[in-house]
């Protein structure tokens, strides 16, 4: 394999573990408030449809943005008000998110736009664009740059802004997880929330904190699926990137570094399996 195709692959595994990234942690905020969350995959669909919406209505990506995290948020509040003020089975409220995402993005799509439960094509201006860092080259002059220009221009540079978002997100969650008062709290109550009720504090209050700070994440998430990763909504177009972010969480084993390395194997995998899965193999 070729140095360039190489960092062609890695690239296209930086943009596909993104979602899963942010999902991932999504779903550990949940699991370290004792919150067992199997509705990423709805509030993920959710927020990419909200987000498609908004921005092909409006024309600004950031309202999309906006109103994708808002929707994932109440679909979070939905979850925490069944699992947490009503004691519900978890399991069971996450699945009927999925199953109401699933239908109510279509006709809603359908009914606002008519074109099969699509949005329109997004322009330039309610999409997130690449950014590309000085310097770097061209795809046309890439083949005769050297190896530490094709590194820097395509794998460093080029990617929209969600994507460097979403590498701050795992520092920043290991940060408050483990080295602020609150995420000592937040994993207590999901080890222990009798001692934690006992000390005089909020169970329900921490997680419900735990349910937002995943809704935001999964919005965020949905938003880039919709106007970065692709320009426009489409049925289930998702793809099971929720319960693969689950399996990616429980991989990792709830902690924020294995999940980028868990989240980023699993994106190593799509994109090869994009790459190659038209290459012919000889016949034996």
């Amino acid at each position: 394999m070729e140095f360039l195709t190489l960092l062609q692959v890695l690239d296209s595994s930086l943009r596909l573990a993104t979602p899963l990234l942010l999902v991932c942690l999504a779903g550990l905020f949940s699991e370290r408030a004792g919150i067992f969350d199997i509705g990423l995959e709805g509030k993920l669909l959710a927020a990419a449809f909200v987000s498609a919406a908004f921005a092909a209505i409006t024309g600004s990506v950031w309202l999309g943005l906006l109103a994708g995290i808002l929707a994932s948020i109440m679909l979070s509040l939905l979850h925490g008000l069944a699992s947490i003020t009503l004691r519900g089975d978890q399991i069971i409220s996450g699945v009927a998110i999925n199953f109401l995402a699933a239908g109510l993005t279509v006709v809603v799509a359908q009914d606002l736009f008519g074109q099969g439960g699509r949005t329109p094509p997004l322009k330039s201006g309610g999409r997130f664009e690449p950014i590309n860092f000085p310097g770097a080259t061209t795809s046309k002059e890439m083949n005769e740059a050297g190896p530490l220009m094709q590194f820097y221009s395509e794998l460093l540079s080029g990617h929209s802004l969600l994507v460097y978002l979403a590498l701050l997100t795992v520092p920043i969650s290991w940060f408050i997880l483990y080295k602020t008062r609150y995420g000592l709290r937040l994993r207590a109550v999901g080890e222990n929330p009798a001692a934690v009720d006992t000390a005089g504090i909020s169970v329900r209050g921490l997680r419900y904190s735990a349910v937002i700070i995943g809704g935001v994440l999964c919005g965020i998430a949905g938003a880039y699926i919709a106007t970065s990763l692709q320009a426009n909504f489409t049925k289930d177009m998702s793809a099971g990137r929720g319960f693969i972010a689950l399996a990616a969480l429980i991989f990792a084993k709830w902690r924020p570094w294995y999940a980028l390395s868990a989240c980023l194997l699993f994106g190593f995998f799509f994109a090869v399996d994009t790459r190659f899965q038209n290459i012919l193999l000889p016949a034996w």
